[in-house]
């Protein structure tokens, strides 16, 4: 198997549950992507709400078409499921879950200039807990990604924490963490930035979040949700199909045998009173984005 993380590399993933690859996605593929994007956001003018392949931003109208997701990306276009293919990206997922690796699932963020919206402080194994942890999102930048645009912000070490509760005052899971209970100290939060084309790996226990993109430039972020083979998820098996579950074996062999280890889990019950994405389930969360001024954060790449 391939190898193309550093020992250091690796060693700050395990410590500090992240970490940025500079540059690791060809210019001619990132084109491609991005110009199945420009096509996907020309067609959404169709849509006047969300569906299956679109999450929308407030606002959108078929003359000023406004999308902040694109969900399953990997299905709705090839280019999307042949960047999986990539050799430094399957390395590099390789080295962090081992050489049996499932896509759980994908999406792509789009943050369009000046009025991207933010996602607020969150752990992704809130929403799909597995037997293990070894599940990890991979964050391939489709631009140039900065504070300023909207640069995804991860805390250092919070893999290695609890799962906090993302439920809302009603009980009911809202996707996001109280930042007023949490006790996190959201100051140590670095930056995940780089050239187009740069590819962050974060622990699906660490707390990330984003803010709005202020700026003129655009930011857009595909992510894969990707677990080792023996990585079982405890919801949604049923829903999703054993076979659909089967063909999203990305990387090696299937295993039917879970590997089960202890990991703080809190299930996403009673489910979100606003379903269909993160940014629909969290407006019943407490906001922390847009309040605070994220300029002057350290940020991080290598």
């Amino acid at each position: 198997m391939a190898r193309i993380l550093t020992p250091t590399q690796l060693d700050q993933y395990r410590d500090e549950g992240f970490v940025v690859l500079a540059a690791l996605i060809e210019a001619p593929l990132l084109r491609r992507m991005r110009d199945a994007l420009a096509e996907l956001v020309e067609k959404s003018r169709r849509i006047q709400t969300h569906d299956e392949v679109y999450d929308l931003e407030p606002g959108h109208t078929a003359d000023r078409p406004r999308v902040r997701r694109i969900k399953k990306p990997h299905v709705v276009h090839p280019v999307f499921r042949e960047l999986l293919d990539h050799p430094g990206l399957k390395a590099a997922t390789q080295d962090l879950l081992g050489e049996n690796v499932r896509l759980y699932n994908s999406k792509l963020n789009v943050k369009a200039p000046e009025y991207g919206s933010p996602v607020e402080w969150h752990q992704d194994w809130a929403f799909y807990p597995h037997t293990n942890d070894d599940v990890t999102a991979a964050g391939v930048m489709l631009d140039d990604t900065s504070v300023e645009n909207g640069a995804m912000y991860v805390l250092p070490g919070t893999h290695r924490g609890p799962t906090f509760d993302h439920h809302g005052s009603d009980g009911r899971f809202c996707g996001a963490i109280d930042p007023d209970a949490c006790g996190l100290d959201f100051r140590s939060a670095l930056a995940c930035e780089g050239p187009a084309g740069s590819v962050s790996f974060h622990h699906a226990r660490t707390v990330h979040g984003s803010a709005q993109n202020v700026s003129d430039r655009p930011r857009s972020l595909l992510l894969y949700e990707l677990t080792a083979a023996d990585a079982y998820p405890l919801m949604n098996l049923s829903n999703a199909g054993y076979e659909e579950f089967r063909a999203r074996m990305v990387y090696g062999s299937e295993c039917f045998i879970p590997r089960v280890v202890p990991a703080p889990i809190r299930l996403p019950l009673p489910p979100a009173l606003h379903q269909g994405s993160i940014y629909e389930n969290q407006t019943a969360g407490k906001r922390y984005f847009g309040f605070v001024d994220a300029g002057g954060r350290k940020s991080v790449t290598s």
